[in-house]
């Protein structure tokens, strides 16, 4: 069986220190921001962010610690910096509907410009209108209009009263209005006197007091006309001083912006608003009368604040195209809000409230959000999708969706969105999101995939060279000299567990480094060395490791029962994987084998327990699969098998085992004992080949730490599948203990050659009349399969019958 034995060599590829030609890191040049080792991921990357067409939207697919989030926004901000500078964003008052702000859309620089200008000239105004009512002339012009008018109603008024003494009447004016009353000698005539006029010169009273009512009613609609007429051009006389204050201020600012249509059209509107709203400015500095005991808040500027300009975005320091990496994707971060203050117990808002989102602030650029974080919050996932298809972007309350929202408040104009989004997540989501949503796999159909791992090759070590090199610059660290960094590549290669690749999970190898420059510090050294990278890696272990010392121990003391000598029949070693969070680690675990008569088949107890697993129980299906082409051809299988995995309190999952189960049931049949200081890890199909499992490295280390506990003997071992001796990246010591004799590694291709290394008998071929080699495992195996069929078949029939039955054949 020495021909099994995994040469010590090919347990742990390891890196010389002398492949490096320089002393140190320190002398090599590097990059961080790179991305290494993720062709196709930046493939994808560098088409997804530069085609223009609709729905190539970037799903960033990788697991955590591959460096995907960081890799992603190094390589938009490349490409940002290229792109040109998008626009800035204002919103500003709709003076035609309140209720419907409008945005504009000013190049980079000028939305902070334009509102600084505006604010200005707003304040100038307050300043030039009143003094332009304070003037002389105005004051003149206003009195000399007043005068005309006030001697037409003069005059009217005396001619009407003239009109009305030649009849015999006064007019009397009182807080109704105008009243005519008889005279007689200059003096009104009461209700006696008129009682004692006859009755024909009451009636002629009567008679010239209508008619006389009738053209003071029309005097009256003259002399009103007059005043409106006076008052229409006292207000054109205000709006020309007006004008002539401001109009100035307009027209520098429409010849600044005259290529702006939409900036012109609000400049024109706000001044037209203004000369609606002279008297705003001439109570400027007055103070009103206030109708409570206390005054409003911000009343008196109040309402000034439909002339300002909200700048939502602005671009003005922006080198190049927009890259936004929000951590927190709420629905108001990423699509803006409209805040409200209190005023008198109820919310007020205006178009200066509204507050723009992170989507506003990457239109033009890129967006790059955390698909977890994405779907947590509420209405998020639903309305970036509506605003990637329509390329609209609107600022909405998020209960309007639901149709809670009531109340009247604003509806910002729509923004239109020109942006390209990046979505981070590990592989799962992507899958999940394109079977089941169905819009997604039209707006997100760039895949760039983060793969876990990297071919071992000279340029990727030197990638990890230059990795270790700027990662120690950027974070002020001790630099690594070859022997460290040698130590880091195996490390690389033990998490890809995988002689010729490299793991790409820098984040954990981040951590390896600043933990063994830690140490270095405590030593005083000068750079970081091969000792502190161990230290480091396995002062890590301990701090996880706790567990699996209990478990060690318990195995040591007997609680859970465990042999590393000796030899059993139906009983082995088998191998398998904890996970306790980020640290893995193998257990050696007892599986035993009984027999019976009966029709059952293979019975895995851990399914009948409902501890195992679908791709454990498939595992033990196989293995029927496997007896009846090998052994039942020609006989039926007449068996009651049951396996378990020995004081399991746990859920079984994997088909890693299966080949430790079916060496136990061959032993079961057969009757051959099993060694019981190798264990055994590896899945079988129902060919016989024992397949590739998980964990290798861990699973040999959990049996070896035993063995060790216990005392190795020189004869203890695991046996592992043949294909998995290039994840083989063994820890030193056990690879030391192999090169001293006192632990051993074998690899197998088939079951034919693990039962041999377990039994020390021969596994037997078929020969040309159909038997098994005598003395040999499979036949034995066979012998004792058609024993039971035979036995099966005699159950319950009469002795004398079932005796000549059993007689042999002439």
């Amino acid at each position: 069986m020495e021909s099994l034995k995994i040469p010590v060599e090919n347990l742990r590829l390891e890196y010389s220190p002398e492949q490096f030609a320089t002393e140190s890191v320190l002398d090599q040049n590097g990059n961080s921001e790179s991305i290494v080792g993720q062709d196709r991921a930046l493939h994808a990357l560098e088409f997804g962010l530069n085609i223009k067409s609709p729905g190539f939207n970037i799903y960033a697919a990788g697991m955590p610690g591959t460096g995907k989030e960081t890799a992603v926004k190094n390589f938009v901000d490349q490409i940002a910096k290229e792109a040109p500078t998008p626009s800035d964003l204002c919103y500003v008052n709709n003076f035609k509907s309140p209720f419907q702000p409008r945005n504009l859309v000013l190049p980079a620089g000028q939305g902070s410009v334009l509102e600084k200008d505006v604010r200005n000239l707003v304040e100038t105004a307050r300043q030039e209108i009143p003094r332009a009512f304070e003037s002389d002339d105005y004051i003149s012009q206003r009195e000399n209009l007043a005068n005309q008018y006030n001697e037409k109603k003069q005059k009217m008024f005396n001619e009407l009263n003239q009109k009305a003494s030649e009849s015999g009447f006064i007019i009397q004016s009182t807080s109704s209005g105008f009243v005519l009353l008889p005279q007689k000698d200059g003096k009104p005539l009461q209700d006696q006197d008129l009682n004692e006029l006859s009755e024909e010169e009451r009636e002629d009273i009567f008679e010239k007091k209508r008619k006389l009512e009738e053209e003071l009613k029309s005097t009256v609609r003259e002399i009103r006309n007059i005043d409106k007429q006076l008052a229409d051009e006292v207000k054109e006389l205000d709006r020309k001083v007006a004008l002539f204050a401001v109009e100035h201020l307009f027209q520098d600012l429409l010849d600044k912006f005259k290529d702006i249509p939409k900036v012109i059209g609000f400049l024109k509107e706000m001044q037209e608003d203004m000369m609606e709203n002279i008297n705003l400015f001439r109570q400027q500095g007055q103070q009103q009368q206030q109708p409570f005991p206390f005054p409003i808040p911000g009343d008196q500027e109040s309402g000034f604040k439909k002339y300002q300009v909200n700048v939502i975005v602005d671009n003005s320091e922006l080198q190049g195209a927009p890259v936004v990496l929000e951590l927190n994707p709420t629905y108001n971060n990423i699509f803006g809000r409209i805040e409200k203050e209190t005023q008198f117990g109820g919310l007020v808002t205006d178009f200066s409230m509204i507050r723009g989102g992170s989507l506003h602030k990457a239109n033009g650029g890129f967006f790059v959000v955390k698909i977890d974080e994405l779907l947590k919050n509420p209405f998020t996932w639903e309305s970036l999708k509506r605003v990637i298809k329509s390329n609209q972007l609107e600022i909405e309350e998020p209960g309007e969706k639901l149709g809670l929202v009531a109340s009247k408040t604003l509806r910002p104009e729509p923004v239109d969105l020109d942006i390209k989004i990046v979505i981070i997540g590990p592989p799962i989501f992507y899958h999940l999101l394109y079977n089941l949503d169905l819009d997604f796999r039209e707006l997100f159909k760039v895949k760039a995939d983060f793969d876990t791992t990297m071919v071992r090759n000279k340029e990727n070590v030197q990638s990890y060279y230059s990795f270790a090199n700027s990662f120690c610059q950027k974070e002020n660290l001790k630099h690594l000299d070859n022997s460290a960094i040698a130590k880091i590549v195996e490390h690389g290669s033990r998490l890809a567990e995988d002689q010729n690749k490299l793991s790409t999970r820098f984040s954990e190898i981040a951590d390896i480094v600043r933990e063994a420059c830690f140490y270095a510090v405590s030593d005083s050294e000068d750079y970081v060395r091969d000792e502190h990278i161990n230290k480091a890696i396995e002062s890590k272990i301990y701090r996880s490791n706790l567990v699996q010392e209990k478990l060690q121990e318990m195995m040591e003391r007997n609680f859970l029962l465990i042999d590393t000598g000796d030899k059993k029949v139906g009983q082995i070693n088998g191998l398998s994987v904890m996970q306790m969070g980020e640290y893995s680690f193998g257990k050696p675990t007892r599986i035993t084998c009984s027999l019976g008569m009966g029709r059952g088949g293979i019975i895995d107890i851990e399914r009948e327990a409902q501890l195992g697993g679908r791709l454990h129980t498939k595992g033990v299906m196989i293995l029927s699969g496997y007896l009846s082409s090998m052994y039942a051809k020609e006989i039926p299988l007449t068996l009651s098998a049951r396996l378990v995995f020995e004081q399991s309190y746990s859920e079984i999952e994997g088909d890693s085992a299966s080949s430790t189960e079916l060496y136990t049931l061959l032993s079961s049949l057969a009757e051959v004992p099993l060694k019981q200081n190798l264990a055994v890890t590896g899945s079988v199909n129902q060919m016989g080949e024992v397949q590739a499992i998980g964990g290798v490295n861990e699973k040999i280390e959990g049996f070896y730490e035993l063995c060790k506990a216990r005392g190795l003997t020189g004869d203890q071992g695991v046996i592992i599948p043949k294909s998995n001796e290039p994840n083989l990246m063994l820890k030193e010591e056990v690879v030391d203990a192999v090169r001293r004799g006192d632990f051993h590694v074998y690899a197998v291709s088939t079951v034919e050659e693990g039962v041999e290394l377990l039994t020390g008998h021969k596994a037997g071929r078929r020969q040309e009349d159909g038997t098994f080699e005598e003395d040999t495992i499979n036949h034995k195996v066979e012998a004792a399969l058609r024993s039971y069929a035979q036995r099966m078949k005699n159950f319950g029939r009469p002795a004398e019958e079932g005796k000549d039955e059993d007689k042999p054949e002439e």
